[in-house]
This record gives C-alpha cells, structure tokens and sequence, in this order.
C-alpha cells in the first residue's frame, strides 16, 4: 500500500466532470436529463431492451451504438432462459452504478484503483410474484453489495470512496427511495 498520493489513473476525467458540474452549477437548466429504454416481446417471457438516445444538457443525445439486454426467466420457470432475469438486471444496474462513483472518487482523491470487484445479492419470497401469498412483496426484501477493492490506499479511505459512492448513486437512490411510475397503454 502506497502512502503518498501524488496521482492516480483510473481512466476517470476527473476535471471534465468537474467543469460539468461547474457549468450545470451556472445553468440548472441544462441538468434536467431523460433517460430511455426500449423493450420489444420476443416470446415466451423473453424480451430485448435497447438503449440509444436520451435528452440532456437542453438537446437531444444519441450514444455512439445501440446497446441491447436479452431478458428471460430461468428454466425452472418454464422459460427459455435466454436472457438475465430483470431483478438480475437491477441488481447488475447498482453494481455498475456503485463501481463508476467508486472510480471517480477514487480519481479525484488520487487514489490509484489495481481491482473492483462488487457481487450483489438480492433476496426474494417469489410467493409475491406468483401470487401464492398477497401478503409477500413481489420485490426484494433487501439486497447486499459486497466489494473487494485493490487499491492504494488505507481500509477507512476505501471505505470513505463505497460511502461517497453511495451518497452520490443514481441506482441507489432509485432502489431505496420511493420512484413515482406511471405505466400507460396507447
């Protein structure tokens, strides 16, 4: 473990996203963002998502490819089993989610990142959701997120960067704070 911290690379723009968050400061405006999703049935409970486009900084955004998730149900559901189950896709949204802020804090503290590793578990009653019992949730009842990390730097200063993290996670707060859904059919 290394004790001085002169600089780091953890492949993070550590300024860029300072002067965002500067210019955002200037204009709230242009912070107003609007993320999407687009699902297509394939069959059975096998469905494909794709991500494009989304609106920010006052203007429509496009990403530089379309990136596509297979979702399904396990065979023991009597599915195909051709995709991650959607919970399996939240649980891989925190992950990912967590482990970028881990990054940029890591990179704006200088701290020099070597290996993380985060495994998420989330526990469910699928009572709920096969309609057994009304009275079970058809979500999680909790979810645990362990991570490994690597790095150069003191046990509370890794710590410190999971914390700020969390604090600062989009997913996270999406997760354990309550998110008004509207759902329409056209």
């Amino acid at each position: 473990m290394r004790t001085t911290k002169e600089s780091a690379d953890n492949g993070v723009n550590v300024e860029a996203l300072l002067g965002a968050r500067e210019a955002l400061t200037q204009s709230p405006e242009a912070a107003q963002f609007v993320w999407r999703a687009r699902n297509e049935w394939v069959r059975g409970t096998h469905s494909r998502s794709t991500v494009e486009g989304f609106f920010g900084l006052g203007a429509e955004q496009r990403h530089k490819t379309t990136f596509g998730y297979e979702a399904d149900h396990p065979e023991l559901f009597a599915s195909e089993d051709n995709g991650a189950t959607p919970v399996e896709l939240v649980l891989a949204g925190l992950a990912s989610c967590l482990t970028a802020g881990i990054a940029a804090v890591a990179q704006h503290r200088k701290i020099q990142l070597h290996a993380v590793t985060a495994t998420l578990e989330g526990a469910m009653d699928i009572q709920g959701i096969l309609g057994i019992d009304g009275d079970v949730r058809n979500g999680f009842s909790g979810i645990t997120v362990h991570y490994r990390i690597e790095a150069d730097a003191s046990p509370e200063e890794i710590e410190a960067l999971v914390a700020q993290s969390q604090k600062r996670s989009a997913v996270f707060d999406i997760i354990t704070n309550p998110t008004n859904v509207t759902v329409a059919v056209n």
